[in-house]
C-alpha cells in the first residue's frame, strides 16, 4: 500500500524508500526530464559492480534475489495511478518544469540484470501499462550491461525493444584498469564490446557515460583517448547506437571513496561532447 510521499522530490535525492514500497519508487531524473517511476530489483542492495560514484547505501556484492512478482505489479499500478496526477504531481515535485510522468525504469539499488526474472518482470510491466493506458509512456532498461551473455537477459532486452523501449547501457571507462578502478568491474572490454553489440540488436541502446573529478583532476587523458577509440571503433564495426548520454555527479557518493569526487565543470563536459560527437555520435549532456 501507498504511503503519502513525505519529501518534495528533487533531482538531487533519489530515496528510493519515498513511497515506502518495496520494489516501486518515484524519483526527479535529470536524465530523463521529469518523473521516472522505477522498478528496483535490488531491494538486497546488492550488486555485481561498485562504481566509484554509486550512491547507494551499505552495498554489497552480489545479485538481485528473488522477487514478489505479484506485489511488484500491485505496487506498479498503485505509483503509476498516483504519479501520472496533476495534483500529486504538483504536491510533491519540487521542480514545476519536472512536473510529469516520463518513463518507467528497470534500475534500482544494483544491477537489474542480474535477476533470473528480469524477461517476465518487464513483460508484467508491458500489461500493466497497457491496460492503464500508458503503453505509450517511454521505457528503460539502464544496466552496466555486464549479463549481456545470458540468453534471458537478451530475451528481456528484445522484448522491450518490440515494445519500443530502450537501453542505457554504462560505459565510463574503455580500458581494463580504468574499468577496474571506476566501476570495480572484472569484465574485459572486449566482453563489454561483445555484450553492447548483442544489446543493440535488440533494442535501442544509447550509452551512458558518468565523468567526474576524483582529487579536483578530470580523467586522465589516456582514459578519454580509449573511451572515443572505443566508440570509433563500434561507428565502424556498424554497431547501431543511439547516443551517448554524458553526464556528471549530481548526488554525493555512497561509496568508501566517495569524498574524493566532485563534479567537472560545465564546459568540460561540453567540451568532452564535442569530441564525442567527431566520432560520429549524437550527444545529450546533463552536468
Amino acid at each position: 500500500m501507498l504511503r503519502p510521499v513525505t519529501t518534495r522530490l528533487t533531482v538531487t535525492d533519489h530515496d528510493r524508500d519515498a513511497a515506502g514500497l518495496t520494489y516501486v519508487y518515484p524519483v526527479v531524473s535529470r536524465r530523463a526530464g521529469g518523473v521516472s517511476v522505477g522498478i528496483n530489483l535490488n531491494p538486497n542492495n546488492a550488486c555485481n559492480w561498485r562504481c566509484v560514484y554509486c550512491q547507494v547505501p551499505e552495498l554489497v556484492k552480489g545479485a538481485a534475489p528473488p522477487i514478489d512478482e505479484d506485489r511488484l505489479e500491485a505496487e506498479l499500478r498503485g505509483m503509476l495511478g498516483e504519479a501520472r496526477r496533476e495534483a500529486w504531481l504538483a504536491q510533491h515535485v519540487a521542480d514545476p518544469a519536472h512536473r510529469q510522468l516520463v518513463d518507467v525504469a528497470f534500475s534500482g539499488n544494483g544491477e537489474p540484470t542480474t535477476s533470473h526474472q528480469l524477461d517476465s518482470i518487464v513483460a508484467r510491466v508491458l500489461v500493466v501499462l497497457d491496460e492503464l493506458g500508458l503503453g505509450g509512456l517511454h521505457k528503460v532498461l539502464i544496466t552496466n550491461g555486464s549479463m549481456m551473455h545470458r540468453a534471458e537477459v537478451l530475451r528481456a532486452v528484445e522484448r522491450l525493444g518490440a515494445a519500443g523501449g530502450e537501453v542505457w547501457l554504462k560505459l565510463d571507462r574503455a580500458t581494463a584498469e580504468g574499468r577496474r578502478r571506476y566501476n570495480d568491474a572484472a569484465s574485459s572490454i572486449d566482453a563489454a564490446r561483445q555484450g553492447l553489440r548483442a544489446c543493440a540488436a535488440r533494442c535501442r541502446t544509447r550509452i551512458q557515460t558518468c565523468m567526474l573529478a576524483i582529487d579536483d583532476e578530470p580523467p586522465p587523458e589516456d582514459e578519454l583517448r580509449a573511451y572515443l577509440d572505443f566508440l570509433a571503433e563500434e561507428r565502424e564495426a556498424g554497431t547501431p547506437l543511439a547516443d551517448v548520454l554524458l553526464y556528471g555527479l549530481a548526488r554525493p557518493s555512497m561509496q568508501p571513496d566517495g569524498q574524493r569526487l566532485s563534479p567537472l565543470p560545465v564546459a568540460w563536459l561540453e567540451a568532452f561532447a564535442e569530441r564525442i560527437r567527431g566520432v560520429g555520435l549524437a550527444v545529450v549532456v546533463r552536468p
